[in-house]
């Protein structure tokens, strides 16, 4: 089997601000807050592991609790007719499940499921929305993490209208591959296809394609990245569109 490569373009959405060796927070939003605010707010939060396929929050639900990711991986789902969902966002540490509370939000129109087992800092809405009346910090972080977003979503949609199967495939193993610690992306073609909204059959095509060209490997509900540039070249001019946003250090 080739070597993986080694180099990878890891994006950085926020560059916090030099932290204890104490501090063992890894939520880039958390770390974004000045220390004051964020020892508070720690102080509000509660740790909690994500299962495989647990559901944070369920579409058209009230919303009881948001997490701060710091491990793992939580796909942003929207249902459609016949209990079909479509994924149209990733949200990893850079991130938080429950972004629109920031924005009055009471109930959820998205479904967040867990993808990649991890953990997070969990609090109830109430306490987000009376931080957030303090009018400190934390919600000029939260629409930032917001509008970034809303520019995956938004890519995501584009990209699914006008790319082919193989490209879109490759974006979306390239965001994961950038959220993951190693090259093994613990994967089915079954929950690929879900995700994709495509069939199941589109997807081992567009796989074998991939493996015949040395990008990646495929074991038994894994998909182990081999060559990321070669990735990349198979993937459309999305990944890179979203790749610059979370890039921004504006952030």
């Amino acid at each position: 089997m080739p070597m993986a490569v080694a180099a990878r373009k890891r994006y950085r959405v926020l560059q916090p601000p030099q932290s204890s060796p104490s501090d063992a927070v890894q939520n880039r939003l958390l770390l974004a807050l000045p220390p004051e605010e964020r020892t508070r707010l720690l102080a509000l939060l509660e740790p909690v592991a994500l299962s495989h396929r647990q559901v944070l929050h369920d579409a058209g639900e009230p919303i009881a609790h948001v997490y701060f990711i710091e491990e793992g991986v939580v796909s942003v789902l929207v249902p459609l007719e016949g209990g079909q969902e479509i994924e149209v966002g990733l949200l990893d540490r850079q991130g938080l499940v429950g972004l629109s509370v920031a924005l009055g939000a009471e109930t959820s129109t998205t479904q967040a499921l867990v993808q990649i087992p991890g953990r997070a800092l969990r609090m109830t809405a109430g306490k987000l929305r009376a931080e957030l009346g303090r009018q400190g910090a934390l919600l000029p972080v939260l629409l930032r993490a917001m509008t970034q977003l809303h520019v995956q979503v938004a890519q995501t949609a584009a990209c699914n209208a006008r790319h082919n199967l193989g490209e879109r495939l490759a974006r979306w193993l390239l965001m994961l591959h950038d959220r993951i610690s190693g090259d093994d992306i613990p994967i089915t073609h079954e929950l690929i296809a879900t995700l994709l909204g495509v069939r199941r059959s589109g997807v081992t095509v567009a796989v074998s394609t991939l493996e015949k060209a040395g990008a990646i490997a495929h074991d038994r509900g894994t998909i182990t990245v081999l060559d990321r540039r070669r990735l990349e070249g198979a993937a459309c001019e999305c990944y890179e569109a979203v790749r610059r946003e979370l890039a921004d250090p504006r952030g």
